[in-house]
């Protein structure tokens, strides 16, 4: 039996979002759940069940957007900017204009039409265009179209993509433990450096003979093959990811702007949304080549691993870079001010021992990724298996009377719609 493939306008009623006037005080602080992407995982990161949201917005505001609250199993997609953040509603909520809602008809299970969005996210963001600043509009989202199963089998679809990614869930917050040690360990080591209680001396980065330079910004024409162009879609707190990541020819980086990486150098976003990111060059990185970054060379006063992990703490993140960025018409880091960047005078026989802390513990990190990558692709695989009809073959089978007629009442309720 081949499932019917309907649009998205068909099975849902979809709506959009708005945020109240800033200015307007009566309008925020209020009661009702205001829902904005940042609140929602990153896209293939899970769908969040949401039961509450960080920003509330009042009566008054709600009616000042003119807007109705979404009910209970709503699905909330992020459709501009970062497009494919994933939730479903528990309780009732507004959201910004950030997002296409997706209000299900009785015969969708809000959560299979969660997973076929989380599917389909590449095919649905393909189509925003080309355009700077990426939005799905809802006239597009409408014609979407998607297979639909009998209810019946959308949950059993339901069912075993949970198990699958019940599993995820649990790497994940493995994976976040982990993340916490490394700070725990600094936090013992050196203490915090916003209090300094060990009473460390402090001097700027350029006083421990480190070097900072540029990357080279704008890269030469891209290559099949050749070196990684590490650029800031690649750094993300202390790691470098291989996702999306571009190859230039070494015989096209210009000669002169020692634009290659050593391992033990330390790379700094210095522009735009994830300004003052922070990433060591590790043996896998070494001989690499820097995008728009800027580049710290340690020297011999600090360690790799000890500068990384200090720009990591919240004193220099929410501290002195945010403060930094912002002054700037846009957020921005230069060498100047990552060279200014007020440091802990630690001992290094000291930074040693937290370094060689740190390469063990990365070692475990990456045989934990390693796991979360493969649970990872058999989502996916499953996620496949699951929208081409594959995954509940035999239960369809063994179900198919029940199944067809389920479909026919399907049918003629799209008729009376």
């Amino acid at each position: 039996m081949r499932w019917p493939t309907r649009t998205l306008g068909q099975i849902a009623t979809i709506t959009g979002g708005s945020t109240p006037s800033r200015t307007q005080e009566e309008y925020w602080n209020g009661s009702i759940l205001w829902l904005t992407p940042t609140d929602l995982p990153m896209p293939g990161k899970g769908i969040a069940d949401v039961s509450d949201t960080s920003g509330k917005i009042t009566e008054e505001g709600l009616a000042a957007i003119s807007a109705q609250l979404l009910p209970v199993g709503t699905v909330l997609f992020s459709s501009r900017a970062t497009i494919g953040k994933l939730g479903i509603s528990r309780v009732p909520l507004a959201t910004n204009q950030g997002f296409a809602n997706f209000i299900p008809k009785n015969f969708v299970d809000a959560k299979y039409l969660a997973y076929c969005l989380l599917h389909y996210t590449a095919e649905i963001t393909a189509l925003a265009g080309s355009t700077t600043f990426k939005e799905v509009t809802k006239t597009a989202l409408k014609k979407f179209k998607i297979p639909l199963p009998a209810l019946s089998e959308q949950r059993r679809i339901v069912e075993i993509l949970d198990q699958a990614d019940a599993l995820r869930k649990k790497r994940a917050e493995a994976d976040a433990k982990a993340a916490r040690i490394l700070p725990a360990l600094f936090y013992k080591m050196f203490g915090d450096p916003a209090t300094n209680p060990k009473g460390w001396n402090i001097k700027p980065l350029s006083e421990f003979e480190a070097q900072v330079r540029y990357g080279l910004g704008q890269p030469p024409k891209t290559s099949t093959t050749g070196v990684a162009l590490i650029r800031a879609t690649n750094i993300s707190r202390g790691t470098i990811s291989p996702i999306n990541m571009i190859c230039v020819d070494p015989q096209d980086v210009p000669l002169g702007r020692n634009a290659f990486l050593k391992e033990d150098e330390v790379l700094v976003v210095r522009s735009g949304v994830y300004t003052g990111d922070i990433a060591q060059v590790t043996n896998d990185w070494e001989g690499c080549v820097a995008g728009y970054d800027l580049v710290i060379t340690p020297g011999r006063y600090l360690t790799g691993e000890f500068v990384e992990s200090y720009l990591l703490t919240p004193f220099i993140q929410k501290g002195y870079f945010y403060n930094l960025k912002a002054r700037a018409g846009q957020p921005h880091l230069n060498a100047a001010q990552v060279s200014a960047t007020p440091f802990l005078d630690i001992p290094i026989d000291l930074q040693v021992q937290f370094s060689e802390a740190v390469q063990s513990i990365r070692i475990l990190r990456k045989q934990q990724g390693a796991v979360s990558e493969n649970l990872k692709k058999t989502l996916d695989v499953l996620l496949h298996r699951a929208f081409t009809g594959d995954l509940t073959a035999k239960w369809r089978e063994a179900h198919m009377k029940e199944l067809l007629q389920e479909m026919e009442q399907q049918a003629k309720l799209l008729e009376g719609n």
